[in-house]
């Protein structure tokens, strides 16, 4: 059982050297924020200003932009930002948006080009931004132009497959803002994962509203019951510095909630033949399927020459490692495939947001591979990685199919964003369960520069 200073633990004989290991709390206070972080405009224009501008922003991935001229669009709220693989092979950043008149260089979500040309007036930048050919430049007034403006650039790194921007460029180094481990990312070899399928849907909700929805599994019995059969709602919580957190859920198993703990259920048998085996031939009880399922992982990936699986614990292979990089941005992390959510906020609107929900798989020559199956992916879904999938746009009043787990957060983060301007409601009250959504208002909170 949980207790405030007992929280749940994944395997208590984790070395304290493996990533495994359950890290010491850390002390957030135990204050509750104003609910008005969740609906007002000040604090929306707040946000804007020390916030978005300031913080790395997860915008895009490496395997989008293979080759020279590949690019990719990352809009966040008015800004949007072009990434654009180099010929040296280095990645770019710029602001998407021509000198001349302020017109997007890059229309489409992704494309490749031998150099961007504005649609408007015709204007051409090479690759890494200098200008390169001015229609009718004959007829500017020299001084006009003088300075030959290029489009304007924007700090980008990456890490692990995963590309980043500041748009102030101010923030530390990359790898010193990465809050996590060294190797944690990096062992899942993102950037040999492809992009298999892309779904942004528009929320009622705030950004944050979205954030603190997924960074707990306590939620799990009550809103998706349909997940105690295969998945256990008591998570080992993990916080590390700037606002990164994960959380360790168990797969694989029963829900300590569930009182027949030994009846290997149609659910646990199907996840056995995601990995592999023959569930027919399995002799124990439910407790042992996830060890089993494990054990099988490994030995499918000798066979087929994984050799990343041996950078894993045991529990990687079938615990969801859903990993919070902040401000927006969470990642169920599994050697096959990723899962990415990313929260962005809408750029007027404090009560609204966009979810992106990003699958990301591991190409294997073998029928049975595939990503695990709580991710939803649609079992037509070109997983080959051969061409990137456009992006599924969903506006507001549309309803995508993003499975019945993922649904029914739908309308609970719609019915929690109507229900926070309620005068009866005074301010979250998280226990021990909901630590990551603390750390990551605490963290929110000390960028804004609010004094708690």
């Amino acid at each position: 059982m949980y207790a405030y200073d007992k929280p749940y633990v994944v395997n208590p004989e984790a070395s304290h050297e493996s990533l495994e290991a359950k890290r010491p709390l850390l002390d957030n206070g135990l204050d509750s924020p104003h609910p008005e972080r969740y609906y007002s405009p000040e604090f929306m224009k707040l946000e804007w200003r020390k916030l978005w501008p300031t913080v790395w922003l997860l915008a895009g991935v490496t395997s989008d932009i293979k080759e020279e001229g590949d690019y990719t669009v990352f809009d966040v709220g008015h800004e949007s930002i072009v990434l654009v693989r180099q010929k040296a092979g280095d990645i770019r950043a710029f602001h998407n948006v021509c000198p001349h008149r302020g017109n997007k260089i890059a229309l489409n979500d992704s494309g490749s080009v031998d150099r961007f040309t504005c649609a408007f007036h015709a204007w051409q930048f090479c690759l890494d931004g200098k200008l390169e050919c001015i229609t009718d430049e004959e007829s500017f007034h020299p001084s006009v132009i003088a300075h030959r403006p290029g489009l304007s650039e924007v700090r980008c790194d990456s890490i692990g497959g995963l590309i980043f921007v500041n748009l102030d460029g101010k923030a530390p180094p990359l790898k010193e803002w990465i809050g996590l481990p060294a190797g944690y990312l990096e062992n899942y070899e993102v950037d040999k994962m492809n992009v298999v399928r892309h779904v942004r849907t528009e929320w009622h909700g705030n950004w944050k509203v979205g954030v603190d929805a997924f960074y707990e599994t306590y939620h799990l019995p009550h809103i998706h019951p349909q997940t105690q059969g295969v998945m256990e709602d008591y998570s080992q919580y993990d916080l590390y510095p700037n606002g990164f957190s994960r959380m360790i859920v168990p797969i694989c198993t029963k829900s300590h909630r569930i009182e027949d703990q030994d009846t290997v259920s149609p659910d646990l048998m199907y996840m056995m033949q995601e990995a592999g085996m023959d569930p027919s031939a399995y002799q124990g009880t439910a407790r042992g399927v996830r060890a089993a399922v494990q054990q099988a992982k490994r030995a499918r990936a000798e066979r087929l020459g994984l050799t990343h699986y041996e950078k894993f614990e045991d529990g990687q292979l079938t615990d969801s490692w859903a990993t919070g990089l902040f401000p927006n941005v969470q990642i169920g992390m599994h050697p096959e495939g990723v899962f990415i959510m990313r929260f962005l906020p809408h750029p007027t609107e404090p009560e609204r947001f966009y979810y992106d929900n990003i699958t990301m798989f591991r190409h294997v020559d073998d029928k049975d591979y595939f990503v695990p199956g709580w991710m939803g992916l649609p079992k037509d879904t070109d997983i080959t990685g051969a061409t990137r999938p456009a992006i599924e746009n969903y506006d507001i009043n549309q309803r995508a199919d993003l499975g019945p787990v993922l649904n029914q957060d739908v309308e609970l983060v719609s019915a929690v964003q109507r229900a926070s301007k309620s005068s009866g409601f005074k301010g979250p009250l998280w226990g021990e369960q909901e630590v990551r959504v603390r750390h990551f208002h605490r963290e929110l909170d000390r960028v804004l520069g609010i004094k708690k």
